[in-house]
């Protein structure tokens, strides 16, 4: 299986181009990949908790699929290290735009077997979310005691997702 493209290519937000075509099996994405995000709730749903950290963009950027998931494994490790099952951990946004790639093949001859890049439309590689600025990602309550522990899982999470955040705390009584 090939390698996954540099996400440079596609960390800009850019309205996608929707082909239109007079056959209708052109017209539309045919597959859509599983997204590699297992859950969204963490920890005690039921319980009641004091305080809210959020982890907050700070520029508008895509996420992959797979950029979440790593952040959420190793802030979700760290809490219930640290924490036991005294923490409620949320993810707030879901990928759902999807990311193509028109492959070319590379090498001599091979401009006679490819029909060009105009209005290329590309398979569907992966997927990815939209973030909005200063839109929250993930989203941890806690109590008095767990302030301290919520913030490290965030600041680890932070190293693996590829935009600028920070951190916001609130007082909160219920979600």
């Amino acid at each position: 299986m090939a390698t996954l493209r540099k996400f440079k290519c596609y960390r800009n937000v850019v309205r996608a181009y929707t082909r239109k075509s007079k056959y209708k099996t052109k017209s539309y994405v045919k597959s859509f990949p599983n997204s590699k995000l297992v859950r969204f709730h963490m920890g005690d749903i039921h319980k009641d908790f004091k305080y809210k950290v959020d982890l907050v963009t700070r520029e508008k950027v895509q996420v992959r699929d797979n950029a979440l998931e790593s952040a959420r494994q190793v802030s979700n490790r760290q809490l219930e290290k640290d924490l036991g099952k005294e923490y409620y951990f949320k993810i707030m946004v879901y990928p759902h735009h999807a990311l193509r790639e028109n492959k070319m093949l590379v090498g001599a001859g091979a401009d006679r077997m490819q029909t060009g890049m105009q209005q290329a439309f590309g398979k569907v590689i992966g997927i990815a979310a939209q973030l909005r600025k200063k839109q929250a990602v993930f989203t941890i309550l806690v109590n008095k005691s767990g302030l301290e522990s919520a913030k490290l899982a965030l600041k680890k999470a932070n190293h693996r997702l590829p935009f600028r955040s920070s951190i916001e705390i609130t007082e909160f009584n219920n979600f």
